[in-house]
This record gives structure tokens, sequence and C-alpha cells, in this order.
């Protein structure tokens, strides 16, 4: 059975359980303001054989002396570190991957876009996370995961997603279409609980990544989440993602992708990044 992608749902995945089609899950549940809790949760329960992925440790690089201002709260990995990671996990150029968090997609969003960084198509993320696969009657496993077969090197290719850097995010203003997936009251600039500035990129439209999902916590159908984002009406290397730092942004292009509407850009160092520069513009309301 192929993976369906870029989301997979409850039912499709225990239909895989005990067959050869079993992925590598990772378990990307965290929480910015206690950072241990994610891997705490994993530990009591995730599903079987899913291996933790750290948003601080596995899915960003570290910080460079100079803090956010060179690359955000959460600076993309070293590609050829991300490599080993995968390897670790036994994730090889063909195997398939799920991801999932408990807390909306927006972490397991971040591995689903940097597995297809990797230029790694097999990957897709649970719709409705945890609990939708607990509605279905999945089983759940406690501690940690097993270590994986030893596997090869992930090899290095073209990256699969665009990016773009602060430099060329500032020469395109007013051409390019910005998209900021934070909630609307830091989008607005009426509080900022994380970074150096309140408010927003100028020109930057609001799309809070948590409007992408229905009551139930999973996604929006293709048909409603295209609607909401074909009213950027520009070309896809045109749009550009951020968030805060480049987390919840991935769960905006993840929906994009979701409704059909791929090749969207991320700018990885998003408002965290922007806003420590004094020099550059914001704007509020």
């Amino acid at each position: 059975m192929t993976l369906p992608t870029p989301l997979i749902q409850a039912n499709a995945l225990l239909a895989l359980r005990g067959t050869a089609g079993w992925p590598v899950v990772l378990d990307c549940g965290f929480d910015l303001f206690d950072t241990g809790a994610g891997h705490a949760a994993y530990l009591q329960a995730h599903l079987p054989g899913a291996h933790y992925a750290h948003l601080d440790h596995d899915l960003s690089g570290p910080k460079t002396e100079r803090g956010s201002i060179d690359g955000g709260r959460h600076p993309l990995p070293a590609r050829e570190a991300f490599a080993a990671t995968l390897a670790g996990w036994g994730i090889g150029p063909d195997t398939p991957v799920v991801a999932y968090d408990a807390q909306g997609g927006p972490y397991a969003a971040r591995a689903w876009w940097l597995l297809r960084w990797m230029g790694h198509t097999a990957v897709a993320v649970l719709d409705g996370g945890p609990q939708s696969w607990l509605a279905a009657g999945g089983p759940v496993e406690s501690g940690p995961a097993q270590k994986p077969p030893s596997q090869a090197a992930y090899p290095l290719r073209a990256p699969g997603m665009p990016t773009v850097h602060a430099a060329g995010l500032w020469q395109g203003l007013g051409r390019l279409a910005v998209v900021d997936a934070r909630a609307g009251e830091r989008f607005r600039g009426e509080v900022e609980p994380l970074d150096a500035r309140a408010g927003h990129i100028p020109g930057a439209r609001h799309r809070f990544f948590k409007d992408n999902l229905a009551a139930d916590g999973r996604f929006l159908d293709a048909a409603a989440l295209r609607e909401a984002f074909e009213g950027f009406g520009q070309a896809p290397e045109e749009v550009v993602h951020q968030c805060g730092s480049g987390v919840t942004a991935c769960h905006n292009l993840l929906a994009m992708e979701a409704a059909g509407l791929p090749g969207r850009v991320l700018y990885p160092g998003s408002w965290s990044e922007w806003s420590s520069d004094p020099t550059r513009p914001v704007a509020n309301g």
C-alpha cells in the first residue's frame, strides 16, 4: 500500500499495523513553554514503535552566538546533521514516515516539511493526531522506542522545499504575499510573549494555523482549505509563509499541500529573526 500523503487518516494507518508497509512513526509532541513536557508525554504513551522527535534537539539546529537574529528561535538544522538524525531513526530515502503530535499538528508539520526539504516524499502527518488514533481503536505503548536496525547514511539531495531568507524577503515586500500563522493577538502586536518586538512584517496577511482545523481536530477538507488559501492569488513562488520561528508556518504549508496548492515558500527565521533586527520595519494592527 502506498502511503497517503500529505495527511493520513487514523483508520488507514491502523490498516497498516502488522504489515510490511508500517511506517517509521515520529511523535513530535512539544510545548514551547515547557520543553520537556512532550518527551514526558511520549514516555507515558505513544503509537507503537514511535520515536520521539524533539523540536529543539532534532527538528532544529543550534542558535548562533548572536541568537535569534541569525535564523530565529528554531533555525533549520544543517542538512548533514538532519540526515544523520533520519538515519538514527532508521529512515532511508524510501522509508514511509508518519509524524504526529497532540497539539493540532504544528510540530508534526515541521517534521513533515523537513523531510520534504530533504527530498523525502513518502511522509505524512496523522490527521487528528493521537486523539484520532485512539478513537479508531489504535493501541499505544509506553517507554522509549527500541533502537532501529543500522541504517546507511541518508543521502543528501537537492532541497525539495523552497525557502527565503530575511534579506530576500525584505527586498520582495510589496511583491510577495507574506502569510503569518501566529495567533491574532500576536499578529496585531497586542502581545508578544516570545520575541524581541510585537507586530508583524509589513503587508503580511493573517492565517492562524488553527483555522486549518475542524472542531474534531482534523484538517478541514481540501475544498475548504483551497477556498481559504486561493485568496492569496499569487504564483506559488510568491507566497511566503512565516510564523514565530518557522514551525506553525509549516502547518499552513501542509494545509495548502492538502488543498492541492503545493510549492509555497517558507521563511524559516520568521518573526523571531525579523523582529530581532531593529533596522527591519514592523507593522501593527
